[in-house]
């Protein structure tokens, strides 16, 4: 068995259960991405560009798949905020690592694209600093949410799958930068973490 072997099935090992396969985020991605479409083709007919704003680096594998199963023309930008550094638990301030500097938003909906929403503090705050800059529309999609750690009253417009509590890793989600490569989701053991 090859180290790379060995080291993926540690990461597997280290999992309390499976909560989403593969195929259940192929299937999530293709509603999302149809109703997402149908929802702002008319704008777009109307003039106005989507703006595909991924948050790196966990929402990145759901970004991907999600981008190629939009029908609608997006543009592509990306920023980097971090809540967590190396901790489990967020620690409530956001750090903007990498900003949208964009003069153009006026025209723009603008499409942040999150991993999971948890305190939901970061898109929150995000969706309020890129409407006041002046965008067009601002809304907001999660592969996962968690509203019973909701701190701050926020709704995502478009939900992938609704979780209950856990510490979730896998497909772009992470503990430490680590089992962001795992194609499916699961929930971590807690002796991982604590």
């Amino acid at each position: 068995m090859s180290n790379t072997t060995e080291l993926r099935r540690k990461e597997e090992n280290d999992l309390e259960r499976l909560l989403f396969t593969a195929e259940d985020l192929a299937e999530m991605n293709a509603r999302l991405g149809a109703r997402i479409s149908a929802d702002f083709a008319p704008l777009i007919a109307a003039g106005k560009k989507l703006i595909f704003v991924p948050i790196l680096k966990g929402s990145i594998m759901f970004a991907a798949d999600l981008a190629r199963a939009l029908t609608v023309p997006a543009e592509l930008e990306f920023m980097k905020v971090s809540s967590y550094g190396a901790a489990a638990k967020t620690s409530g301030e956001i750090k903007i690592n990498l900003d949208l500097n964009r003069d153009d938003l006026e025209d723009a909906i603008v499409l942040i694209v999150e991993d999971i929403v948890d305190s939901g503090r970061t898109l929150s705050r995000l969706t309020q600093m890129l409407s006041h800059r002046g965008a067009y529309k601002v809304s907001t999609v999660t592969m996962l949410d968690k509203p019973c750690r909701r701190e701050v009253a926020f709704t995502p417009d478009y939900v992938g799958f609704t979780i209950p509590d856990g510490f979730v890793v896998g497909y772009g989600l992470d503990f430490d930068q680590k089992y962001r490569t795992l194609p499916y989701i699961g929930i971590l053991k807690p002796e991982i973490y604590s």
